[in-house]
């Protein structure tokens, strides 16, 4: 695999997301070369920061992966699937991902890429719990119909609950221009996670996108949710959580958000609901500002 595009497609099936050794490994060699190495078509030296151990960690690590390796098959998958691969090299490929300190290889997509991806300043993340309230998910619709009325972007994650809602009423309120709404998936496109949302998540690639960086067949895992989040942190200019429990994956999301410099923001709920505790930790700890609607969050992209 001598081109850049089909070595770090198979890459994505070979390293799991933020592989600190293999991203190193594509910085220091290239693409080509890096997948020759993990591979063991060529010899694996120690570098930089990576010690002789921590590489031969991770050629163990990759080693069971390596009789799955089929770039050409997962490319042709997604192209069947009326979708993608972009590289940092495309001219489509989400500027804000770069910001991130362990960033995707490439970016695997389903749906109309003809806009591509907005800027942060033009995104914003609209995420919370499952098992929202109907106080949150009033809220949720609320303010992603008045983003896409704005021509704001709503990213979020497909799941249920928030993220659904966020989606479905960025879609109402789309303009006719550009995505109203892009979903980021912690699996293949090849299927859409959760299944209850796989009529949602095709409404969404009428105008918008599907996203993930794992290749078609890759099955979600808590880690991988964990680190889709950083994802959906990047390509939004502000991340707005509004309900989450007191340890929630949407507090994990508006940490990697701080962590990046962009602006957070969280909807107060009752103090005696328990959906509502991790909006008013984060607002308690500074590292959000209260917000209650659609302008509050323009505001912060302005």
């Amino acid at each position: 695999m001598n081109d850049d595009r089909t070595a770090r497609a198979a890459l994505t099936r070979l390293f799991e997301p933020g592989d600190t050794v293999g991203l190193a490994l594509v910085a220091k060699h290239g693409a080509p070369a890096a997948l020759g190495i993990a591979i063991g078509a060529r010899p694996a030296y120690p570098f930089g920061d990576v010690t002789a151990e921590e590489l031969a960690a991770a050629l163990d690590r990759w080693a069971p992966r390596i009789r799955e390796l089929d770039a050409n098959a997962d490319l042709a998958a997604i192209e069947r699937l009326g979708g993608g691969f972009l590289t940092p090299d495309d001219p489509q490929w989400p500027a804000g991902l770069n910001d991130l300190t362990a960033p995707p290889l490439g970016l695997w997509y389903r749906g109309n890429i003809t806009d591509g991806v907005p800027v942060p300043a033009q995104c914003a993340a609209v995420i919370g719990s499952r098992d929202s309230t109907a106080y949150g998910a009033a809220v949720a619709g609320e303010m992603a119909h008045g983003l896409a009325q704005r021509g704001i972007c709503v990213i979020a994650g497909l799941g249920y609950g928030i993220d659904a809602q966020g989606h479905r009423s960025a879609l109402a309120g789309h303009q006719g221009t550009g995505p109203s709404t892009i979903a980021v998936l912690a699996g293949g496109l090849d299927r859409d996670y959760p299944a209850g949302n796989a009529d949602l998540a095709a409404a969404i690639r009428e105008t918008g996108l599907t996203l993930s960086e794992l290749p078609p067949g890759s099955a979600p895992t808590r880690y991988r949710f964990l680190m889709r989040n950083r994802l959906i942190a990047a390509l939004a200019g502000v991340t707005v959580v509004v309900e989450a429990r007191w340890r929630s994956g949407a507090l994990n999301t508006a940490h990697h958000a701080e962590n990046l410099g962009r602006r957070v923001g969280a909807v107060p709920g009752s103090v005696h609901s328990s959906n509502s505790a991790g909006c008013h930790r984060l607002l308690k700890e500074g590292s959000a500002v209260l917000v209650t609607g659609a302008a509050d969050v323009a505001e912060l992209l302005a």
